[in-house]
């Protein structure tokens, strides 16, 4: 456990946290062709990011807030770092979550001689240099500048293969964050300007927010609807075709989309905006969040069911995450702590589970060629460790105890009953079960199935050292979401401690 600092000296580290990831990127460049100095590189500048989070952090679990502005730009417009509780779940998790992706990506991008791995390696610590910038960012305006540093430093990874399929993917990507980040995000930052003449948060009461009582109420709803549209990573639906598009991707990029940064941005991103900005007393005065549950439910269901159709693994887990995101913005829209704590608390315990899930469909590409469903019969039995993490991961998705995921659905479903409403709890069940049709059917293929008749199951990377390092990252992350699930006082008492009123 690291003491608590001085509040000032938490600053000075906060603000280090999103520069970490930029000197890591710089680190790698500067490696060149020196392969060892390159990797090592990346996995230290993890370790690294992560310690500092963790030091920042200290004085948050104590009560401190660190604040700092670096520069104003305009009055009530700066660039300016905070970190309280809820910025503080989402870069620990990214930044652990980070470590073990550092590690996995060199076994895999080795594995399958990717081209081009220094420039992967540097775009990827900029990705999470974006998404730990907006983790502690203090206002609109910072967190506007870190998410857009994540929609321009993940399009050269989602273009990776620099083929057909994966320029397309990379264009749709681009093109939809960017057109909804421009005409929906930017207006409605200028509206709530113009209402509070700043756009710092009100990280000090998540009941309160930051407009005053006067807001007229037509602009506040049509305020918070631009918001939602334009926070187009959290892919609520019918926002979410850019998430599927980008699969073309390599597994370690998909973890990053999926777990660690990008689709995590958007979802902590409307969280901040429900809490911090509008406020559960105004959301519920003007039933915002009766709306934005029922919405979110709507994804839920819909992305569950077109996962259940899909063949091509990373194409399942991708609808998977459309549907488990939207879990994150349910439990915030109830409005009542029960539900905010299970949304919160999902986002670990999604990061650890999505992330293990994406690392085996990765392993599995690696050692066998394999990507579509069906021709995975047998393979539990040629790398069973791998599946046995699949497994593991795929209860924490479907919500089984005792891995994290149980433990967010827990508080889901009773934030539900605190809301009388028996519709969304049926909807938090047969979600579940949904989940368990999609994920008990690959697991069921591979240790029962029959063999491929037309593909081989020799394991191409079977024992070498590139594989090793695939599996410890991969059974790290399985690990962690036991972890979640047994012991999940540290990320629950956080957010009781520190977010809820």
């Amino acid at each position: 456990m690291i003491p608590a600092l001085p509040v000032h000296i938490s600053a000075l580290i906060m603000v280090l946290v999103p520069l970490a990831p930029l000197a890591t990127a710089a680190a790698v460049l500067a490696a060149g062709s020196r392969t060892f100095v390159r990797d090592f590189a990346s996995v230290a500048g993890a370790l690294l990011t992560l310690v500092l989070v963790l030091a920042a952090g200290a004085g948050v679990m104590k009560g401190d807030l660190p604040d700092m502005a670096v520069c104003t730009l305009y009055p009530g417009i700066a660039l300016r770092f905070s970190l309280d509780g809820l910025g503080l779940l989402f870069a620990a998790t990214a930044s652990a979550m980070w470590v073990a992706a550092a590690v996995y990506s060199i076994g895999y991008m080795r594995a399958l001689s990717e081209h081009a791995q220094s420039r992967f390696y540097c775009f990827y610590a900029v990705a999470l240099s974006g998404g730990l910038g907006v983790a502690c960012a203090g206002n609109l305006f910072t967190l506007y500048l870190f998410y857009e540093v994540i929609t321009i430093s993940t399009y050269p990874l989602v273009a990776h293969h620099q083929d057909s399929k994966s320029y397309a993917g990379a264009r749709t990507y681009i093109v939809y964050l960017m057109f909804a980040s421009k005409a929906c995000l930017l207006p409605a930052m200028a509206i709530l300007y113009t209402q509070c003449g700043t756009l710092d948060f009100n990280l000090s009461d998540i009941t309160t927010g930051m407009l005053p009582g006067s807001a007229p109420p037509a602009l506040v709803r049509l305020c918070y609807v631009l918001f939602v549209l334009g926070l187009a990573k959290a892919a609520l639906m019918p926002l979410h075709g850019w998430l599927p598009a980008a699969m073309v991707a390599p597994a370690p990029v998909s973890a990053l989309l999926h777990a660690v940064v990008v689709v995590k941005a958007g979802v902590f991103c409307i969280c901040r905006v429900m809490l911090s900005v509008f406020g559960t007393d105004l959301l519920g005065s003007l039933n915002l969040g009766l709306v934005t549950a029922y919405a979110a439910m709507v994804t839920i269901i819909v992305a569950s069911l077109i996962a259940m159709t899909q063949t091509d693994l990373k194409a399942r887990l991708a609808y998977s995450t459309v549907s488990q995101l939207s879990y994150i913005i349910l439990g915030v829209a109830l409005l009542s702590p029960s539900g905010i704590t299970g949304a919160l608390f999902h986002i670990p315990a999604h990061a650890a589970a999505k992330i293990t899930l994406f690392f085996c469909a990765g392993a599995i590409f690696a050692m066998t060629g394999k990507k579509d469903i069906r021709d995975m019969g047998g393979l539990g039995l040629q790398i069973p460790w791998v599946f046995a993490a699949f497994g593991i991961a795929a209860l924490s998705m479907i919500g089984v105890p005792p891995v994290g995921g149980f433990v967010s659905k827990w508080y889901l479903a009773l934030g539900t009953l605190e809301m009388h409403s028996r519709v969304l709890l049926a909807g938090v069940l047969l979600s579940s079960l949904l989940n368990a049709v999609y994920f008990i059917e690959v697991i069921v293929r591979a240790f029962y199935g029959r063999p491929s008749a037309h593909a081989s199951i020799t394991c191409a990377h079977g024992s070498s050292p590139v594989t090793a390092l695939m599996l410890a990252a991969l059974l790290a992350t399985a690990a962690f979401s036991v972890i979640l699930g047994i012991w999940p006082d540290a990320a629950i008492g956080l957010i009781v401690s520190r977010v809820l009123p």
